[in-house]
């Protein structure tokens, strides 16, 4: 029998959340940009609905610049103004301060391995616990959750989708095989 996960089921009329569930959520990135993306709106959703980020999501694009690390990694004190002055994200400073940071570590780690995608690569797979550990010695503003939802959506961490669903045989397709252990 073909059933969407629970989430889907309690939130019929939710399509912010539904749009998210069959087109990203689960699905591997092979962008670092993208991966850096989704870092940033775990972190954001911190303590707020994931709705909400979804609906903030086009501009929270447009306010880090695509999420180029690079460019994100360079930003100054008046980036970090412009970023908490502006009403279409997350306006907390500890947040804007983890995107920069975090863009600037990555930056590290793409010198080392090449790209971020490598760096995630070359430690699949670990446990959630051991995942938590290896993000707090190289991010910050990194918790558990932060981590295991990052994860999880990225396709690194078993669990997006339940088996029923026709999103968890899409996926399933997609990864390579040395994802699917």
């Amino acid at each position: 029998m073909t059933t969407y996960c629970q989430y889907c089921r309690d939130h019929p009329e939710d399509t912010f959340n539904r749009n998210y569930h069959d087109t990203q959520y689960g699905f591997p990135l092979n962008d670092d940009n993208l991966l850096f993306e989704r870092l940033v709106f775990e972190i954001n959703q911190a303590g707020l609905s994931w709705v909400l980020i979804l609906k903030k999501a086009d501009h929270f694009r447009k306010a880090y610049h695509n999420f180029e690390i690079a460019r994100v990694a360079k930003y100054g004190e008046r980036d970090r103004n412009r970023l908490l002055a502006d009403a279409g994200i997350i306006r907390n400073r500890l947040k804007v301060n983890a995107a920069i940071i975090n863009a600037q570590r990555i930056l590290a780690l793409q010198k080392q391995f090449g790209s971020f995608q490598n760096w995630l690569d070359a430690y699949h797979p670990l446990s959630k616990g051991d995942w938590v550990n290896l993000f707090k010695k190289n991010f910050i503003f990194t918790g558990g959750e932060i981590v295991g939802e990052f994860l999880l959506s990225t396709g690194y961490l078993p669990g997006a989708h339940e088996k029923t669903c026709p999103t968890y045989r899409t996926i399933a397709a997609l990864r390579p095989a040395w994802m699917r252990k």
